[in-house]
């Protein structure tokens, strides 16, 4: 029994090991690492999104954090109704990833 509880024990833990570290981010903690520069500005990272769709309007924003970068998740819908999830780099505002939501 102890070798079946111990074998568990491991496989779970190497399990959790493997999935992403992301963290949501609060709007005090946003604001405070937009405030220090640390982060680029909320308009000026949702500006970048919408020169990729310009006929989008964003419908939702979300800053993480995932392995010590900062990241700015954007949802977007276009003027045909196709949404769109974009990740940007919030340090830098590089446009990681740009794919429509299936």
């Amino acid at each position: 029994m102890k070798i079946l509880t111990a074998f568990i024990t491991t496989s779970i833990i190497a399990l959790s090991s493997g999935v992403a570290q992301a963290r949501d981010l609060g709007p005090d903690e946003a604001l405070k690492l937009r405030d220090a520069g640390t982060i680029q500005s909320f308009e000026k990272l949702n500006a970048t999104a919408l020169a990729k769709h310009p006929d989008a309007t964003v419908m939702e924003t979300e800053l993480e954090e995932e392995y010590g970068k900062y990241l700015y998740q954007v949802e977007m819908r276009d003027a045909q109704g196709i949404e769109w999830d974009l990740e940007l780099d919030a340090v830098s505002g590089q446009v990681l990833k740009d794919h429509q939501d299936t």
